[in-house]
């Protein structure tokens, strides 16, 4: 199990150890269709690709979180659909002894980290056992998309709504 320290106040001998360790992983839901096979493996294999990926996480109880990682991917061949799959991979992690707003980024970073190499290995494996040319999935920087989502959420907050401003 992994163990953090965290900082106390300046001249403070005690200490706070956090712990973490994911406990399960395991896929929740998966789904791949290919609406117009046979005929789009006749095709020129020229395709367009959009992924989308998103995480939620809820807690199971005081010290265990559930997040799941869905990534879906569309592959089109002009206006046709080749596929489309999607993937909710998940785990269970153990969080324990960390603020609330420490473990609010770790189940939005380091959880969706730990779970992408199995969902992007899940998606390439299911695609060429689909019949398609292998797919890999860039890695994400989910701390960057966290801090988007955290810049988003503080615009919204500071920007008036249309209603709060007509008198």
């Amino acid at each position: 199990m992994a163990e953090e320290k965290l900082g106390t106040e300046a001249g403070s001998e005690e200490t706070k150890t956090g712990q973490f360790a994911p406990q399960k992983i395991y896929i929740k839901d998966l789904s791949f269709e290919t609406p117009h096979s046979p005929d789009i493996f006749k095709e020129e294999w020229n395709p367009a690709v959009n992924m989308n990926i998103a995480s939620e996480a809820k807690p199971i109880d005081e010290k265990l979180y559930e997040v799941v990682l869905t990534i879906t991917v569309t592959v089109t061949m002009e206006e046709k659909t080749a596929y489309l799959v999607e993937a909710h991979q998940a785990g269970i992690f153990h969080i324990d002894g960390f603020p609330e707003e420490i473990i609010d980024r770790m189940v939005a970073t380091i959880c969706p980290n730990i779970l992408f190499p199995f969902a992007r290995e899940l998606v390439a494996d299911l695609v060429t056992r689909g019949g398609f040319p292998q797919l890999l999935l860039a890695p994400v920087n989910f701390e960057a998309l966290y801090q988007q989502e955290q810049r988003n959420q503080q615009q919204n907050v500071a920007a008036p709504t249309e209603a709060e401003t007509k008198h």
